[in-house]
């Protein structure tokens, strides 16, 4: 399964303190990037102390860099919230 993989990818490079990630490919089916088999857009929130002192777009290269030929194959859109131990929002 597609979801393992991208889990097991961010586990290792970001040892994350909760991670979770959801298939959101249902609500996307007819548009641009839907593809038959499904399975192609994702949305993760991540807690990492990875994320401390980087801004939001730091954090989205670490996990895209984690991801990497994923991102753009497998992986059509990945939607991110991402912190660092103890933010909030």
């Amino acid at each position: 399964m597609r979801i393992a993989e991208i889990e097991q990818r961010l586990r290792a490079a970001l040892s994350p303190e909760s991670l979770s990630v959801t298939d959101l490919s249902h609500l996307h089916k007819g548009h641009a990037g839907d593809r038959a088999f499904g399975q192609s857009h994702y949305h993760a929130v991540i807690t990492a102390a990875a994320f401390a002192g980087q801004n939001r777009v730091a954090r989205q290269r670490l996990v895209f860099a984690a991801l990497g030929a994923m991102v753009g194959n497998e992986v059509h859109a990945l939607s991110l919230d991402l912190r660092a131990p103890g933010e909030t929002r």
